[in-house]
């Protein structure tokens, strides 16, 4: 094959790999949660401003508060992860820069610029604004979150099935951008995300929920509501990831048949790619099915919470207690499953950084793989102080229930002592 930049060490290959595959695993887990928890929010908040319940609004605040600490970690988490391109893939963004980087663009500048100022004004809008207007900010904040995802997969869906594009003096160039739309490897695949944000969003939400029942915590009508939601959520979210999901199959093997193995499809394509590029191995490893198989598992086995949807009626569940524990340990399952999907996916593309056009040997930098060495060790210890720290924050502050959040709080109004001293005659 040739090289633009030589043929890299080996090493710096693999820890290159490495380090992406890290950084980006931990800054999915956030985006889920954000682009879950934010759903929930503005239907949390629509309930409020129409029936004009406490209970919607106290719920709003609450799990507010925790969306909040999740997006601000979050935001560190993707700068840091961004940092990547430039510095351990400059073979990516020389070679196709032109083309990956406008759904990027786009996704930058008009999506997560809004939702960060939506967000900010939002934060401090509470009492000061009208509670339309206050609403409207929300839900702004939801509609940019979709579009930044939206982005971010029109993106990732080229690198699967690179489209509309022509290579001109060794560059990609975009040539048709309707066709980044059309992509099939993006229609199903971002159906597929945002319904497993919503997944992990509602356990999360019915989760919490179960925890303060069990403990028989304050505010039992409160965390019944919550529970309600988050259950109700995460089974037609489950209904919805499996579909989008096994959609995906054939979208893909149309176009990638070398990801799942065994296509007659993929002996000409590789015969084409031995020809053009040398001779190698043009099959992903077996690591991407093994990732595939337990994604699957698990969304089978969380299938299951539709049997807990009867259990809400007479608060059977709650009366039951069993159930409740149950969605605790069930908490990490969608967690994991995003994961082995993001593996699925991605690894199922190798050895190509953009399949049938840029193999990664040509996309890495041409640095040692000491400096990439230290690189993954440095990026894989800070974006790991985050995430113990997000986790550590939301336990905390989810632990506090809802008597009194930050959030929303009224500006003259001192903080409520939450171990308030007995009073005595």
């Amino acid at each position: 094959m040739s090289q633009p930049y030589g043929e890299p060490a080996m090493d710096t290959l693999l820890l290159a790999r490495l380090q992406f595959a890290t950084t980006t695993s931990i800054h999915f887990l956030f985006v889920v949660v954000t682009l879950g928890l934010v759903t929930l929010l503005a239907y949390l908040q629509t309930a409020s401003v129409i029936t004009n319940k406490p209970v919607y609004e106290r719920l709003t605040r609450f799990w507010g508060q925790l969306y909040v600490i999740n997006y601000v970690l979050g935001i560190a988490t993707g700068i840091v992860m961004e940092f990547q391109f430039g510095l351990n893939w400059s073979g990516l963004s020389r070679y196709v820069g032109n083309v990956f980087g406008a759904p990027l663009a786009i996704e930058t500048l008009v999506a997560f610029f809004l939702e960060s100022t939506f967000l900010g004004m939002w934060i401090f809008g509470w009492h000061r604004l009208r509670r339309g207007v206050h609403l409207a900010l929300l839900w702004g904040v939801a509609i940019t979150a979709y579009a930044s995802a939206f982005w971010i997969m029109v993106a990732n869906a080229w690198l699967q099935n690179p489209v509309g594009h022509e290579v001109r003096d060794g560059v990609a160039h975009l040539t048709d951008f309707s066709a980044l739309l059309d992509n099939p490897t993006f229609r199903m695949a971002f159906g597929h995300v945002v319904t497993a944000a919503l997944l992990v969003g509602g356990m999360l939400m019915a989760a919490v929920s179960a925890w303060h029942l069990v403990r028989r915590t304050d505010d039992f009508a409160l965390h019944r509501k919550g529970l309600r939601i988050g259950l109700i959520t995460s089974a037609v979210a489950i209904f919805f990831v499996q579909g989008f999901g096994f959609a995906q199959f054939f979208a893909i093997s149309d176009v990638q048949p070398t990801k799942f193995g065994d296509d007659p499809a993929a002996a000409p394509l590789i015969a084409e790619w031995t020809a053009r590029f040398g001779p190698g191995d043009y099959t992903p490893p077996a690591l991407a099915d093994v990732g595939l198989g337990f994604m699957i598992l698990i969304g089978f086995t969380l299938g299951l919470l539709w049997l807990m949807l009867p259990l809400l009626w007479r608060d059977w569940i709650i009366r039951l207690r069993v159930p409740l524990w149950i969605l605790q340990f069930a908490l990490p399952l969608p967690f994991v499953a995003v994961i082995l999907g993001w593996i699925a996916r991605e690894v199922g593309r190798q050895p190509w950084a953009a399949y049938g056009l840029l193999p990664v040997e040509q996309a890495v930098s041409p640095v040692s793989p000491w400096l990439m060495l230290t690189s993954l060790i440095g990026f894989s210890l800070l974006l790991g102080a985050l995430a113990v720290t997000n986790w550590v924050l939301l336990a905390r502050h989810a632990a506090r229930g809802a008597h009194d959040p930050a959030l929303g709080r009224q500006p003259d109004q001192p903080p409520a002592d939450p171990h308030p001293e007995p009073a005595f005659a």
